[in-house]
């Protein structure tokens, strides 16, 4: 979460930094965030009914985005006449109600009011959001099997089911990375296991990336060709390659300078910023960058609240308990 958040950051300045002053990231921030909220929200919601279709939760989250942004025509969901809504504690962040430029494809579907699906799409784009709102479902591999599915399902969403297919692909990348996989190894194993997910430019586009950042150090050409459009596949990419030349902890700082470095590199250093992330957790991120964040205290608690719903469910659940009195107010189950 963080690692991403930072990248976009830093992607969004194009690698210009200020010396002080807050890293202020765009709407890809912005909708991870709602993301996270919502597989919070919904597992909050099995553990209570013992059913729930995820991804409508996490629509249910990107409805309460686009009403805190201001943007028109977007449905309003109210539980009960007597509850505010937005509800949940992400709708008190006065940050996330700040435009911080534009989600054309997630917009339009939210829009067009119909819930998008695998299997039958309500839009087109193959736009780099589908990936980088979705990669942070990979941290659920510790607890559910399948997080490429819901990464899939969540992207399908508002993107065409190739960019679906690339979320897939990123979340199960980082839950490799997380599990102790280095850069290459997570490729491939995660190539090997989407397989019937992808079509074969993804294949061959990553297997690309991986030989490019072998065969010389880091070179912002090569990038730049890996990557010549903001889409999922593009960015995943450009991420591939950034964390295959910049495989070290203390290599954070230059790799994600380097990713924003090129046209797109918002994308890109935001996907790099996932991964790198993953592979050698939030000590290795560079904490000067981290304490400027405007987003980082929000990024941080809901990977900390995450980690809590799946490992503790603080909520309780149908035949247990509640650990924490404020945790359903603070995630809703719907």
């Amino acid at each position: 979460m963080l690692g991403l958040v930072v990248g976009d950051a830093v992607g969004t300045a194009g690698g210009a930094l200020s010396v002080d002053g807050p890293l202020i990231g765009t709407s890809a921030g912005q909708l991870v965030c709602f993301t996270v909220e919502g597989v919070i929200r919904a597992h909050v919601r099995i553990s209570h009914r013992g059913i729930c279709h995820p991804p409508s939760v996490v629509w249910h989250a990107y409805h309460r985005w686009a009403v805190m942004q201001g943007i028109p025509g977007i449905k309003e969901w109210h539980a009960f006449a007597d509850v505010p809504w937005p509800d949940g504690w992400l709708a008190q962040v006065s940050a996330l109600a700040i435009r911080r430029g534009s989600a054309p494809a997630t917009v339009s579907a939210l829009q067009s009011g119909r819930l998008g699906t695998v299997e039958e799409p309500s839009g087109a784009s193959i736009g780099a959001h589908a990936l980088t709102r979705t990669l942070p479902t990979g941290l659920i591999k510790w607890w559910l099997s399948e997080p490429e599915k819901l990464a899939m399902e969540i992207a399908a969403l508002t993107h065409a089911p190739a960019a679906a297919g690339v979320a897939a692909l990123g979340a199960t990348i980082v839950a490799n990375l997380a599990n102790g996989h280095e850069v290459g190894e997570a490729v491939r194993s995660s190539l090997r296991d989407c397989q019937t997910l992808l079509n074969h430019d993804a294949n061959s586009v990553l297997a690309s990336a991986l030989a490019a950042s072998n065969e010389r150090s880091p070179d912002a050409s090569a990038l730049a060709g890996l990557a010549p459009k903001a889409t999922a596949l593009a960015s995943l990419a450009g991420a591939t390659y950034v964390a295959a030349s910049f495989p070290e902890p203390g290599q954070i700082r230059d790799a994600l300078l380097f990713a924003a470095s090129v046209p797109h590199g918002k994308h890109i250093a935001a996907a790099a910023g996932a991964l790198l992330g993953s592979a050698h957790g939030v000590d290795a991120l560079p904490t000067d960058w981290i304490s400027r964040l405007e987003l980082g205290w929000v990024a941080d608690t809901l990977a900390r609240d995450m980690i809590s719903e799946f490992a503790d469910s603080p909520s309780g659940g149908e035949y247990t308990l509640a650990s924490d009195s404020n945790w359903m107010s603070r995630y809703p189950g719907w």
